[in-house]
């Protein structure tokens, strides 16, 4: 497609190197808090508890604990694997006939399905499904932290207490849902100024902040009270409370019966090294066959992939993703390969490693922008919309019913490459993630790429049925080479809208730890602990 922006701009984000611990996230505040997590001599998980939370205050849009997610873990000492998976489900007491087909076009929002009445599945109380960040940071902490519950929130409630900071892109991501969040009373209060997206000043100790007091409060109070009062104690009831006010249907007995599961890792044997992914209605699945399609069709040679590397990767993107859309969902016997159309969602990724080797790759979402713009009034937790992964149109796997799990396009993973090195890795970008861990995962295990090399590398993506996504900075011969063989078009990397997926990543190489994040996301940044 034409465009209007400079052929000679040239973006470049060099990774980092420690032999301390490092975190990757998509804000380098929360990338902050974790890195320090680290220094007062945390583990790996203590760091990942403490972004969660520090990412629940700074990036809004994107997770929090209104949300659901899934990690996979590494664990050195016992040289092991672990997954463990928060993701969201459907309300027990959800009643399908309250979601009727309106028989107007398709939704308006992520998915191509079939148009609910009032865009109920889409936005508002009506699109909440039970949040799982929370019970999953209890499970890590549980299984492996080694700092108290209430000091891994302490800074998540300090940055509350600052407010949230606008600037351009934060003025960016609530203009972009402003339209929706004016709909309820505190997702206005709390993110719109009159009405409108607030500015950042221009002047230069000028500033403009959100105050997030109740979120504080929030927070201060689960740090007080541990995890399980979110889903038995105050904070349950004042949720259930707060979303079946607007007409919603999760209650405190489906925050009650709520469970992170520890579950055995997607093992996936690639060019003498593993890779280790998310099972079940995750992306995990389709990146294996991807993966084992790659393996059969790519010949590695040289430093970095040539075109045909390229159209091998396309073609192996295009095979997986047609299984993958066959129609698979929650359902028995098939629970591998999702239903949903895959296009791109609201998400954020980071991962994490310390001084000892311990890794984590977790990814965390509300689906939309800002989840359900839902703000629960008592709490100002914003919430997801995990209704929307449902189709409403009854008789398929993945149609909405009470009480199912979602599916999801996320896929963090953690891999071992042949000559020893091991790297954490995931993305946010909704159908895009598993292209760009799929190509990033084959820079470092075909090509023996180092960090820096591996996130500055274009990359392409496949996920738009027969169209071929190629990034503008690809060589002209992989370029014209595509171009004969696939649907192709050109796309560049940019902040708005994201063509590619945003990627966050750790390796370790002996001793040395190295860290990146997506080169164009302009919060996004790799802490080393200080």
């Amino acid at each position: 497609m034409p465009d209007q922006f400079s052929n000679n701009q040239q973006i470049r984000k060099p990774a980092i190197i420690s032999e301390r611990g490092i975190v990757a996230a998509q804000s380098r505040r929360a990338a902050e808090a974790g890195a320090a997590v680290l220094k007062a001599g945390g583990d790996c998980v203590d760091a990942l508890i403490a972004t969660t939370f520090a990412l629940a205050v700074l990036e809004p849009w994107m997770s929090g604990l209104g949300g659901g997610g899934a990690m996979v873990l590494y664990r050195a000492r016992a040289n092991t694997y672990e997954v463990i998976d928060y993701g969201m489900r459907a309300p027990n007491g959800l009643r399908v006939e309250d979601y009727p087909l309106s028989g107007e076009d398709l939704a308006a929002d992520i998915f191509p399905w079939a148009r609910v009445k009032d865009d109920r599945n889409l936005h508002g109380p009506g699109s909440v499904a039970v949040p799982g960040v929370v019970a999953g940071m209890a499970e890590a902490h549980r299984r492996h932290a080694r700092l108290p519950w209430r000091d891994l929130l302490a800074p998540a409630i300090a940055l509350a207490g600052e407010g949230l900071e606008v600037d351009w892109w934060t003025s960016q991501m609530i203009a972009t849902a402003a339209a929706d969040l004016r709909r309820y009373q505190a997702s206005a209060a709390t993110f719109l100024k009159d009405g409108l997206p607030p500015q950042p000043q221009w002047g230069i100790r000028s500033e403009t902040r959100l105050p997030l007091d109740r979120l504080k409060a929030t927070l201060s109070h689960l740090a007080a009270q541990g995890p399980d009062d979110f889903y038995k104690g105050d904070l349950a009831a004042s949720i259930a409370a707060d979303v079946q006010s607007g007409g919603g249907s999760l209650s405190v007995d489906d925050l009650g019966a709520f469970q992170a599961h520890v579950r055995e890792p997607l093992a996936i044997a690639y060019r003498g090294g593993n890779v280790f992914a998310t099972p079940e209605l995750t992306a995990g699945p389709t990146l294996a066959q991807a993966l084992r399609l790659l393996q059969a069709d790519l010949r590695p040679a040289g430093t970095g992939p040539d075109a045909a590397s390229y159209a091998a990767y396309a073609r192996s993107l295009q095979a997986a993703y047609r299984a993958r859309l066959a129609g698979m969902g929650d359902a028995d016997g098939r629970r591998a390969l999702g239903a949903e159309h895959l296009p791109p969602a609201c998400t954020t990724h980071f991962s994490v490693v310390d001084r000892e080797g311990n890794m984590a790759a977790v990814t965390q979402t509300l689906l939309s922008l800002f989840g359900s713009r839902f703000t629960a009034p008592q709490s100002g937790i914003p919430m997801n919309n995990g209704i929307m992964w449902f189709d409403p149109t009854p008789g398929g796997p993945n149609s909405l019913a009470p009480g199912k799990r979602c599916l999801t396009n996320y896929t963090p993973v953690v891999a071992q490459a042949a000559d020893g090195r091991r790297l954490a890795l995931g993305a946010s970008g909704g159908r895009r993630i598993m292209p760009a861990v799929m190509q990033i995962l084959s820079f470092v295990m075909d090509f023996g790429m180092d960090l820096d090399a591996a996130i500055h590398q274009p990359r392409l993506d496949a996920s738009e049925g027969s169209i071929v996504i190629g990034d503008a900075r690809l060589p002209r011969e992989v370029r014209e080479a595509l171009r004969l063989q696939f649907d192709y078009e050109e796309a560049r990397v940019q902040t708005l809208p994201m063509k590619f997926a945003c990627p966050s990543v750790v390796l370790r190489d002996g001793a040395t730890n190295s860290g990146a994040t997506e080169i164009f996301q302009p919060w996004a940044e790799a802490v080393a602990e200080a």
